[in-house]
């Protein structure tokens, strides 16, 4: 089939780099086969109610290292239970998927291009075995897409959450203090791993690893006796004690994970005072690493995906998701992406590297 025209859209939590990936697709549609591209407003929400505006060289003009999304976001309206009426209040979840495909139909759209993690990529195979001519493209600051070896947005929240551990080491080092850093992440541990390692933590701690608290002061009471009279934890939101349970911070129904962790830096900060007497401090940094602009790699990567994403539909290579692997944009099957999560490997050469310089993991 001969495409005329494209749709696309934003799905789950935000991110930097979600403009450059729009900007891309919608160059290299008009560019290259002179297609008409139109996006739909506030992720699936507007497929179904059928809301969206066009998209032309000149609307994406000067958004690449833009944060966030023109066209919207949102991480609770899927079709097959969506809990939104016209008044935006949450209802009982309504499958709806047969008005979005219709929506898609009535505007023509030949070919559609959906950016989000696990969340927005699970609705696009179901649409895709549904009929639907669809491409994703992965994006998540938690970096737990499977079939790429990253997602765009995650080097931009690496970057924030690195510049954190810069900034707490002088305040940790002249009060002499215990400060932790909690990171986003959810279930994986890349985002704390890698800040931890590039902004010299002394303590890291992942949901892959589960820590024991008396690891953890150990590690402190060491740095103690070396004359080191602070140290730097970095936590992940998903860090657990062995045999423990995640920290929920609350459940968000109607979400694709209905789950927000939060705040396990609490947990153990108090622990660590009760056991050395030491000032603790924690700082969690939350939505600031979905904000702002983003890195160059990000906006590299973003622009690549974009376009390799509009390839793909040209060639009818649909229900995949653009992938990179090594230094090669190629793409993988979406079912392949979304099987299981891309998780550190607690034996995995990163980790090793971490230990071999110091690093505490709790274990």
């Amino acid at each position: 089939m001969k495409i005329r025209k494209i749709g696309i859209l934003t799905g789950g939590g935000d991110c930097p780099g979600l403009n450059a990936v729009i900007r891309a697709v919608v160059k290299s549609a008009v560019r290259v086969y002179n297609w008409e591209v139109i996006g739909f407003m506030d992720g699936f929400r507007g497929l179904v109610e059928d809301w969206h505006i066009p998209l032309t060289e000149q609307t994406v003009s000067g958004i690449l290292t833009r944060g966030g999304t023109i066209l919207g976001t949102n991480n609770r309206a899927n079709p097959f239970a969506y809990t939104y009426d016209s008044s935006g209040k949450t209802i009982a979840p309504l499958d709806r998927s047969k008005e979005a495909i219709l929506n898609l139909k009535k505007n023509q759209i030949d070919g559609f291009i959906a950016i989000g993690g696990d969340g927005t990529l699970s609705i696009s195979q179901k649409f895709f075995e549904e009929g639907v001519p669809i491409v994703g493209v992965p994006k998540t600051i938690d970096n737990d897409l499977n079939g790429t070896d990253v997602t765009f947005g995650f080097d931009s929240a690496l970057s924030v959450a690195t510049d954190a551990v810069d900034r707490l080491h002088s305040t940790a080092e002249s009060h002499h203090r215990v400060i932790l850093l909690e990171t986003m992440g959810r279930y994986a541990g890349w985002i704390p791993l890698r800040a931890g390692i590039a902004g010299g933590g002394d303590v890291i701690l992942i949901p892959e690893i589960p820590y024991k608290i008396e690891k953890v002061i150990s590690a402190i009471e060491k740095r103690i006796g070396w004359g080191k009279e602070f140290t730097i934890l970095v936590v992940s939101e998903g860090a657990k004690a062995v045999g423990g349970e995640f920290v929920i911070q609350r459940k968000v129904e109607g979400s694709h994970d209905a789950i927000r962790l939060g705040g396990v830096s609490y947990k153990i900060a108090e622990a660590i005072e009760e056991a050395l007497g030491i000032e603790t401090r924690v700082t969690i940094l939350g939505h600031l690493q979905r904000g702002g602009t983003p890195t160059a790699f990000d906006r590299w990567l973003a622009t690549r995906y974009g376009v390799k994403a509009t390839e793909l539909l040209n060639k009818g290579e649909t229900g995949t998701m653009v992938s990179l692997r090594g230094t090669k944009i190629s793409s993988v099957p979406i079912k392949e992406a979304i099987g299981s999560l891309h998780l550190v490997l607690p034996d995995s050469e990163e980790v090793q590297t971490a230990k071999a310089t110091g690093v505490s993991f709790g274990d």
